[in-house]
């Protein structure tokens, strides 16, 4: 079996996982968007430190912002560090922002990030256009699991009887 190349694991890294977002929404479309960083966070991420969980994106003017998604201040960073939760720009085609802009003035829509990662070597953060699941959603969707691993639970049992005979 080949090993990867330590340089080419940190050019393809997944840095932080939203999962409290697929829990809290329903997925309707998702995009790859490019984000504008200084310099001490690129490095804060690449030590694998973030957090998107209250994470949410706005329109200002015909821009889409990223915004109260934690990215600690890097250590080894001077007088050029940077805000841990500030306002980050989003790069899209213009035709994916104005259908995004359209799609999130629709009522009980908006726009979560899901998973920021690094692909090429550049820094990438997946967003989705996600609609709020009720409470009674959330609980239905546990029970199902729940349900699922139970008679995932029953059938293994029977197929190890089985098999003992």
């Amino acid at each position: 079996m080949a090993k990867k190349n330590p340089k080419e694991e940190q050019r393809n890294k997944v840095v932080a996982t939203n999962r409290k977002a697929r829990h809290d929404y329903t997925i309707l479309d998702t995009y790859e968007a490019g984000m504008v960083l200084s310099g001490t966070e690129v490095k804060s991420l690449r030590e694998g430190k973030a957090s998107l969980v209250d994470g949410f994106c706005t329109y200002y003017r015909d821009e889409l912002y990223l915004e109260a998604v934690y990215i600690p201040e890097y250590l080894n960073g001077s007088w050029t560090n940077h805000a841990a939760r500030r306002r980050r720009k989003l790069l899209l085609h213009r035709e994916e922002l104005n259908k995004l802009q359209r799609k999130s003035e629709e009522s009980g829509l908006t726009i979560v990030p899901l998973q920021l990662y690094f692909k090429d070597g550049r820094a990438k953060v997946e967003i989705a256009l996600a609609r709020g699941n009720r409470e009674y959603d959330k609980r239905q969707v546990l029970r199902e699991k729940q349900d699922n691993r139970e008679a995932q639970r029953a059938m293994r049992a029977r197929n190890r009887g089985a098999q003992d005979d």
